[in-house]
């Protein structure tokens, strides 16, 4: 079973939703585990490559950063739940995601994406790091057992752009509009950061199809 995961980075139920569904993979024996993949959706397709200071972006999105504060509220109550300890006072500034986007496609050519997307959530909600800045980037992607030299070459062209927004479009046609969404063999959808139990129903549900 291939398990595609349409995600943001600086989406920060993306982030609930994977420790969510690692719990449920722990009640899952290893050879009966989906195969996943993370793939790319844009909360903030018209970004500015270079982002935006977090306060103007947060009175754009939200009218106000008062409203924004009261909505990470709720969130952070949530996070603590899976021991995911926001830091959103120490984010300083919205990143474009697209190159966190081109860096997770590459790397899932190279076995480690599940690790960088990891690598890259702690860095930007646990420590306010800048994840649209290379050098950054290159950074985590070393961390999750890529080499610096050729994270650095690939960021360096334009690879992967046109699969990201092909993606991204992939997720409009299908009547995604946020995310998490956890899309099972291409047939069984959940969206947002649904509890283990959901998605423990869901694989299983697309496992009984399966056999029969």
């Amino acid at each position: 079973m291939i398990l595609d995961i349409f995600s943001d980075p600086v989406c920060p139920w993306c982030y609930i939703g994977k420790r969510r569904l690692e719990r449920t993979l722990d009640d899952i024996p290893p050879d009966r585990q989906p195969h996943i993949r993370w793939r790319a959706f844009m909360l903030n397709p018209d970004m500015p490559s270079d982002g935006m200071e977090l306060n103007a972006y947060l009175s754009l999105k939200f009218g106000s950063s008062q409203r924004a504060m009261e909505l990470y509220d709720t969130i952070a109550r949530a996070g603590y739940e899976e021991d995911i300890l926001f830091a959103f006072g120490d984010i300083y500034r919205t990143p474009s995601t697209v190159l966190a986007h081109r860096l997770i496609g590459w790397a899932g050519e190279h076995g480690v994406q599940t690790t960088l997307v990891e690598e890259i959530f702690q860095a930007y909600f646990l420590k306010g790091v800048d994840i649209g800045d290379v050098d950054n980037l290159v950074e985590l992607a070393a961390k999750a057992g890529l080499t610096s030299d050729e994270v650095l070459a690939f960021l360096e062209t334009d690879e992967g752009s046109d699969t990201v927004l092909a993606e991204h479009n992939l997720a409009q046609r299908m009547g995604i509009n946020g995310v998490p969404c956890f899309i099972l063999d291409g047939r069984y959808a959940v969206s947002g950061a649904q509890s283990p139990e959901v998605l423990q129903r869901m694989i299983e549900s697309a496992r009984e199809t399966s056999a029969a």
